[in-house]
């Protein structure tokens, strides 16, 4: 019997939620944020920031840098120093202050797609290059084609390599074998390493996640880590994560670069929220991924039994199933229209995360069983239809 109660149905509307601001008759389930209160210790926490009444500038104390030492070795075997660790507001600031800090004008910054598609805009937006190494996908499983991986870093114009490990949107947790050969390209051709690690700790039940800082030291030195616990424990809008780079001089420099940005100053609710997170978290977080488990399953279960055309992708980690809809459809776009138009369903067309994405949808299935549900039923409903359009 579990202790958290994620079976709860809390009303959203009007509350200005990104997710929850379309008609009464709508259902999202798009963006990646979840629809479970959050974990018992982090209300409290908040609360009593709350009853204090006063909302001046703050400080990181030091057992901010401590919680995510305590994380990271208890829960991933990561051992890191608390200088290591810088706080920035929010992995997007974190990243697209990096590239804008540590790369020039001009410059490639390399992905692997289909990926986040808020990567390019951190990268468009600064008048960097989006230098695309597609992902190759076959019997609905995705792995890097190192070949074009080497030959995207050895171009003279290429700095930066923007690495998603979990990986969003296809859930895929990267081998350390893999994260070797990454690493060390990146270090042979002098391209600094991004490692969003945002989706850690979000692992299947049976799954595990090596962080890039621990493949190796030289390649450590060459790593930028963002992490935070707004993914995981449902924090996105309290804006609070952490950058932790143990070479001295490229944290100088991004350090520098986050202060002159103005995103490395926490809000009144951002330490209290991580550290509640980090040193009490852990229990609400082994439920979460067990409920998890068991809509994973539903989904794919019906699904298999409904649509058996549509295929959900196998994944590691994340709330995110990623399905590959070719069989009725190249462009998920129209697809997704009808489901919104004809359903109510809000789902995310797959074309945004660019790569194969076109033939895909992204679904966020992290909500109370009987929303699952619902959406299921809507969903069945509305490929029917797009299905009798083709027709």
């Amino acid at each position: 019997m579990m202790s958290f109660n994620f079976d709860e149905k809390i009303d959203r509307r009007k509350t200005h939620s990104v997710k929850w601001s379309g008609g009464e008759n709508e259902l999202p389930m798009w963006v990646a944020d979840m629809d479970f209160a959050v974990a018992p210790a982090i209300q409290n926490v908040l609360e009593k920031r709350v009853s204090q009444r006063i909302f001046g500038y703050n400080i990181i104390p030091e057992t901010w840098n401590e919680s995510y030492v305590n994380w990271w070795e208890t829960r991933h075997n990561l051992p890191l120093q608390k200088e290591w660790i810088l706080f920035c507001a929010g992995v997007i600031p974190a990243i697209s202050s990096v590239v804008r800090k540590m790369t020039m004008p001009g410059d490639n910054v390399v992905v692997l797609t289909p990926v986040y598609n808020i990567f390019y805009n951190s990268i468009v937006n600064n008048q960097r290059h989006v230098l695309a190494s597609p992902l190759t996908y076959q019997e609905e499983n995705y792995t890097i084609d190192f070949a074009d991986l080497a030959e995207k870093l050895a171009r003279p114009e290429t700095t930066l390599m923007i690495f998603c490990n979990p990986h969003n949107p296809i859930g895929h947790i990267w081998d350390s074998a893999t994260l070797k050969k990454v690493g060390d390209l990146c270090l042979k051709n002098h391209v600094l390493l991004l490692s969003d690690e945002i989706h850690c700790d979000l692992a299947h039940l049976g799954k595990s996640y090596t962080p890039m800082l621990s493949v190796s030291e030289e390649i450590a030195q060459n790593t930028i880590m963002c992490v935070s616990p707004t993914k995981t424990f449902n924090l996105a809008g309290l804006q609070t994560s952490a950058i932790i780079i143990p070479n001295e001089k490229i944290r100088a420099r991004v350090n520098r670069g986050i202060n002159t940005d103005e995103v490395a100053e926490p809000n009144s609710f951002a330490i209290q929220a991580a550290m509640a997170a980090f040193n009490e978290g852990g229990p609400w977080l082994d439920e979460l991924t067990v409920y998890l488990e068991n809509n994973k399953n539903l989904l794919k279960k019906t699904l298999t039994e409904k649509i058996p055309e549509i295929k959900i992708i196998p994944a590691d980690a994340t709330y995110l199933a990623w399905l590959d809809c070719s069989a009725i459809t190249s462009h998920t776009e129209k697809l997704c229209a009808i489901l919104l138009e004809k359903t109510g369903l809000r789902l995310a067309a797959g074309s945004v995360y660019e790569g194969n994405g076109a033939k895909f949808i992204r679904w966020n299935y992290a909500c109370p069983q009987s929303d699952l549900k619902d959406g299921l039923d809507r969903f069945i409903t509305g490929v029917k239809i797009f299905k009798d359009q083709l027709a």
